[in-house]
């Protein structure tokens, strides 16, 4: 058996960055941008009024207060026509052009309307505005970027932030890594679909639900291929159709039973072993190989069939190659350091990622293992929000001790 340490480098070098394509911005959300982009606008592109008020000379209120000839009105997405002179105001939105002359904007708050003195002019405007210094309330013209400034650079996740900001400098489409297609299979005679009641020795399907939610979550694409019987015909027919994605996810059949027969089959066509058996609990038996085809490699990854073991080696292993092979860094679990809130009893060499609740607190994060009955009991896996680590050996964790955690 290898260490989970070992386990995730021989994953990660296996992981290579899926192509690249230029896809519609609206469809970019979560995908790992792949090209430099700069800006071709200044932003903003004019000086603009950042509040709703008058456009003012701040000498003009050296006082604090003055009465001011209003000019025009410009409203946002309109121009200013006449420039402020000494004594005027214009009218102004917020977002839109400041006019030639002013160099402040008086809000809106800060002023009084008075009646027009004569007919077809805008009236005047009292102010009372102490301590107006030029450039208040005007967001000068390429304050947040200049055109040919960089923006964004290859490796970037776009979030809803990146779409404004990609739609603001003009692209339509962006180049970036596709999400990984992940085929997920469940393996075993005794496994029923879901919405079939069991007979006897029979057990529904989660684990393919599971998986391919988990999929999602890690931002690939999961495509369901059922369930493969026990017999080498029917896995070799499922793993085929499975090996046309970019990423294979089974479930069962990777242990030394009689019928765990995945491994032969993969070897069959064409998967190379990575390793087979890890030092974890749960989970020791997951298998890992890749196919390498000329246009680009599969991988493959063989889970054990309990669910929460499933659960387990995905978050440790599956995970990270799917962010890696859309392009991110840094994609192994980040654990979250906690205080454990009662003693708990480990037996064995094996590290232990047990089902847990972690919580804030004000003395800090804390962590405390939920009622777990092993590696088939999906309900206690439920009620966690996280795994906490149990180094291997047998002993007991006192409250306080200070574990890693990974969040669910």
């Amino acid at each position: 058996m290898i260490s989970v340490e070992d386990a995730q480098r021989l994953v990660l070098e296996q992981a290579t960055a899926l192509p690249a394509e230029r896809v519609e911005l609206v469809d970019s959300l979560g995908l790992v941008l792949a090209e430099a982009v700069a800006s071709d606008i200044d932003s903003p592109p004019w000086e603009k009024s950042i509040v709703d008020g008058y456009a003012v000379r701040s000498v003009d209120l050296a006082t604090g207060e003055a009465e001011l000839e209003i000019l025009e009105e410009v409203m946002a997405g309109a121009v200013p026509t006449l420039e402020v002179g000494p004594g005027q105001a214009t009218r102004i939105m917020t977002g839109a052009p400041t006019p030639a002359g002013c160099d402040a904007v008086v809000m809106v708050e800060q002023t009084e309307v008075l009646p027009a003195v004569s007919p077809g002019t805008l009236g005047r405007v009292r102010i009372h505005a102490a301590k107006l210094e030029a450039g208040r309330n005007i967001l000068r013209r390429a304050a947040a970027m200049k055109c040919g400034d960089p923006v964004l650079a290859p490796g970037a996740i776009i979030r809803p932030a990146e779409i404004g900001l990609l739609a603001e400098v003009g692209k339509r489409h962006v180049l970036a890594q596709l999400r990984a297609r992940v085929a997920v299979l469940a393996t075993g005679d005794e496994i029923v679909s879901c919405e079939q009641k069991p007979g006897p020795g029979q057990i529904r399907n989660s684990n393919g639900p599971m998986l391919c939610g988990l999929v999602r979550r890690a931002g690939g694409t999961a495509h369901d291929l059922g369930i493969a019987a026990d017999t080498t015909e029917s896995l070799d027919a499922h793993v085929r159709r499975g090996l046309e994605a970019d990423v294979l996810v089974l479930s069962g059949g990777v242990s030394a039973g009689v019928l765990d027969l995945v491994p032969g089959v993969l070897a069959a066509n064409g998967v190379e072993q990575v390793f087979h058996k890890v030092n974890v609990k749960p989970g020791k038996p997951i298998w890992f190989g890749v196919l390498n085809r000329e246009d680009r490699r599969r991988l493959v990854f063989g889970l054990p069939g309990n669910p929460v073991s499933s659960l387990v080696c995905f978050e440790l292993f599956v995970r990270s190659a799917l962010r890696q092979l859309a392009g991110e860094r840094d994609v192994l679990p980040r654990p979250r350091w906690a205080r454990l809130t009662r003693s708990h009893t480990i037996r064995g060499p094996r590290d232990t990622y047990h089902p847990a609740v972690l919580e804030e607190s004000e003395a800090g994060w804390t962590v405390e293992p939920v009622a777990w009955r092993g590696s088939a009991d999906l309900r206690a896996l439920s009620a966690a929000n996280s795994l906490v680590l149990f180094p291997g050996g047998d002993r007991t964790f006192e409250p306080g001790a200070r574990l890693a955690t990974i969040l669910l």
